[in-house]
């Protein structure tokens, strides 16, 4: 439309107007923006919970019985969305990962912080549980870990470990984007104060008598690096620096 000349240009947005048409967000640039949706979202059937996280464009689904500590599910990759669809390229599935790779698309809608979608697989109400606002709201992975005494590198490979944060929430997966290799995942809600990271687990798919406790570590953000230190969930001192996924 920037080829346009100006007054036809407000034509077509006042055609758009008239015919009462809402002029999408990407309508100037076809960017499929998944910012409406940023947060977390939470589904519950009887005794089975379903999270659902978004942060950086960035989506993480887990299905589990938290009150009987058992992990059922849990995928995620890049998300996008156009009007009423929802685009996710998987990077890792832990139930199929023939999965790795593709793109799949779910119908979606938004009304009074309800999200209604099949992308939990049958079509579910979820309930919004934060809008995804805080200091460590988005996707993460390790950059660097101390080894002894010395920090090491560690570069971005097919092979990683990711942390997605909304305001109350959190998701670990370690996966392999081209193998479809899943390793392992864990989430549950967290605070962040004074700096005081504490996550309280909900499912952890490696080991289930973890789930109902609580870890808290030293944290920080600088230089828009997250530094994370204290002790693993075995007991293992831990100092590591997290990076935002570019």
């Amino acid at each position: 439309m920037k080829h346009l000349p100006q007054h036809i240009t407000k034509a077509v947005i006042l055609i758009f107007l008239l015919a009462g048409f809402a002029i999408p967000k990407n309508f100037s640039n076809g960017y499929a923006d998944s910012a409406m949706l940023n947060g977390a979202w939470h589904s519950t059937a009887g005794s089975i919970e379903q999270s659902f996280i978004i942060a950086d464009g960035y989506c993480m689904l887990a299905k589990y019985d938290k009150a009987n500590k058992k992990f059922i599910h849990s995928f995620g990759g890049p998300i996008t969305r156009a009007n009423n669809k929802i685009s996710l390229k998987v990077e890792f599935n832990s139930s199929d990962k023939a999965q790795v790779g593709k793109t799949m698309d779910y119908n979606f809608s938004v009304s009074s912080n309800i999200l209604t979608s099949n992308i939990g697989g049958a079509k579910a109400e979820w309930q919004r549980t934060d809008d995804g606002k805080s200091d460590l709201a988005g996707n993460w992975r390790i950059t660097q870990r101390k080894q002894g005494d010395k920090m090491g590198d560690m570069p971005l490979r097919a092979r990683r470990t990711l942390k997605l944060l909304t305001g109350t929430r959190f998701q670990w997966a370690a996966i392999n984007i081209e193998t479809g290799e899943f390793s392992g995942t864990g989430g549950g809600t967290y605070t962040f104060t004074n700096g005081k990271y504490t996550e309280h687990i909900e499912f952890f798919s490696r080991d289930s008598t973890r789930v109902g406790a609580s870890l808290s570590f030293d944290g920080k953000i600088e230089n828009g690096n997250w530094i994370h230190s204290g002790l693993s969930s075995k007991g293992d001192p831990i100092y590591e620096i997290w990076s935002r996924m570019k």
